[in-house]
């Protein structure tokens, strides 16, 4: 292969809105290849500049990423092209969710230069302006629904480009139905051009509206807004999926994901009369399962944080869990109004972790069992030590958990991040 491919960003202002290399590198070209719509386009406003077109040949690319990969393999194996060079016109920035990585991974780095056009997700968060760095950004045409929405839940801001079966109007309804209403969100049409709109609103007047199929859409969490759980599945008594449950969002989310809090739960041997300690209990998930098992206990979730403890007093109404006691307060100090405990379970990450499992260790009853949820290699060997020392025997488990997801025709997964637990009974 001996030509080289220059892939020029181009907005949907056309070849007005390009910059001055942009067009140097189009007008030197022998041949510029692109979807018909913006070849079309382009072609028109080249010959306006250039009257003199010569013998430029201007190529469609059509039949998706095999026929561009097709064309694109004809033009760099063809030695005897002129040298006057061979134009990819491509969406905004190739390298965003654009042509650019395929045909990288394809035919390699070498054969190609990349010149980026402003992307519209730039454009639209600085029409909203919104700062974009920390932003979720997604293309719902390479991405399933399920799993957007999933990321959104824990997302300040969200940048979306949709598609045409998946327009901001069904993008709204979606969310809606997931009870996830606590978003203003934009629709940024025809940026940069003279038909250029955004609309602004709530989910609810976005879900009824039209727009046009060239749109990004953005969504800003309402300042204070907790995560509510979806209200269409049949709650379990544990194991609930996470978006079950209110949830203290972006912030963290649930500390104990759903496939950890089983284990936990399975490992603290909760009985239905069991006294249950849940240390650090953020918005109460594992609390609020425990007290399904523990009908006829009492369940006791510490938090020291007032807006955890107020999700977690809404998910005990939620789950309807009688037993279950939220106690507003700081632990250990919070240990001394409280009656011994069959079965402990404490989280968190920081650096008092080791010292509040060792706490809450002396307050077992007989045959009690204690489960440490930490996320840190460091708070694993504190709290392995102290134990130790207080005579347990200590076990400790990994547990790495992958979540799948369709892509396209391929099922992907999403690592979690790895959480520790530590185990022990009271055997005195």
């Amino acid at each position: 292969m001996n030509q080289r491919i220059d892939i020029v960003g181009i907005g949907d202002d056309g070849y007005e809105g390009l910059t001055g290399q942009a067009r140097r590198v189009i007008h030197d070209a022998r041949c510029v290849m692109g979807a018909p719509k913006v070849l079309n386009q382009v072609r028109s406003q080249v010959q306006s500049h250039v009257p003199q077109e010569g013998d430029r040949t201007w190529v469609e690319v059509s039949g998706g990423l095999e026929g561009l990969r097709e064309n694109v393999q004809v033009w760099l194996e063809d030695s005897h092209r002129d040298a006057g060079g061979t134009v990819l016109l491509a969406d905004g920035d190739p390298l965003f969710y654009g042509v650019t990585q395929y045909l990288l991974d394809v035919f390699g780095k070498d054969h190609f230069r990349v010149i980026p056009h402003v992307s519209s997700m730039q454009l639209a968060f600085a029409r909203v302006k919104e700062r974009w760095d920390d932003a979720y950004l997604v293309s719902l045409a390479n991405e399933p629904m399920d799993r957007v929405v999933d990321v959104i839940r824990t997302s300040q801001r969200v940048g979306l480009f949709t598609t045409e079966a998946a327009s901001p109007s069904v993008v709204a309804n979606v969310l809606l139905d997931r009870r996830i209403d606590y978003f203003t969100a934009y629709v940024c049409e025809n940026l940069g051009t003279p038909a250029e709109t955004v609309t602004k609103g709530d989910l609810r007047s976005i879900a009824g509206g039209s727009f046009s199929s060239l749109n990004v859409m953005v969504l800003v969490r309402r300042e204070g807004a907790a995560d509510l759980p979806a209200g269409s599945r049949r709650l379990r008594r544990f194991g609930n999926p996470d978006d079950a449950f209110q949830q203290s969002r972006p912030k963290r989310g649930l500390l104990t994901p759903q496939e950890v809090r089983c284990i936990a739960l399975a490992e603290m041997d909760v009985r239905e009369d069991s006294v249950v300690w849940d240390v650090g209990a953020g918005s109460g998930s594992l609390a609020v399962e425990a007290a399904n098992l523990a009908s006829r206990g009492q369940v006791f979730a510490i938090e020291m944080d007032a807006e955890d403890y107020a999700l977690i007093t809404d998910n005990a109404g939620m789950f309807d869990v009688k037993s279950l006691v939220p106690i507003h307060g700081r632990a250990p100090e919070a240990f001394s109004e409280l009656p011994d405990a069959d079965c402990i379970f404490v989280g968190g990450s920081g650096r008092s972790v080791p010292q509040l499992v060792a706490a809450a260790a002396l307050r077992l009853k007989p045959r009690g069992r204690l489960v440490a949820n930490v996320a840190s290699i460091d708070n694993v060997a504190g709290v392995q030590a102290d134990l130790s020392e207080a005579g347990y025997q200590v076990e400790t488990r990994m547990i790495n958990i992958a979540r799948g997801y369709q892509q396209l025709d391929r099922v992907r997964f999403e690592a979690l991040n790895p959480s520790f637990l530590l185990m022990v009974e009271k055997t005195l």
